[in-house]
């Protein structure tokens, strides 16, 4: 099994993705700012066009999503996306799929 089961994640961009794609939010420094990988998180999911995902590629430094990052997108956005848990990376990152509606 490789290191990710999915493609090598874009940094977030100011561009809108009109397609499925993954942000990278497991650099060094996501793994010393928590709040980046949040903040990092949603501008992801507000450069991502309706009918598609971005898959968060969030660092395992910070533990599992839940404890932090599935209440700040509900804050956020609401109904508007529904996410979903994929896995752990052998590198001890997270990916949370979110579906923008």
């Amino acid at each position: 099994m490789s290191q990710h089961d999915h493609e090598t994640p874009d940094p977030v961009t100011d561009r809108v993705h009109d397609n499925s794609w993954s942000a990278n939010l497991e650099g060094p420094e996501h793994a010393e700012d928590r709040e980046r990988v949040v903040k990092g998180a949603i501008t992801a999911v507000e450069h991502t066009a309706p009918g598609n995902h971005v898959n968060l590629v969030t660092h395992g430094d910070h533990g599992h999503p839940e404890t932090y990052l599935y209440d700040a997108l509900d804050h956020e956005f609401g109904d508007d996306v529904d996410w979903e848990y994929v896995e752990q990376c052998g590198c001890g990152g997270h990916v949370v799929r979110v579906h923008v509606n």
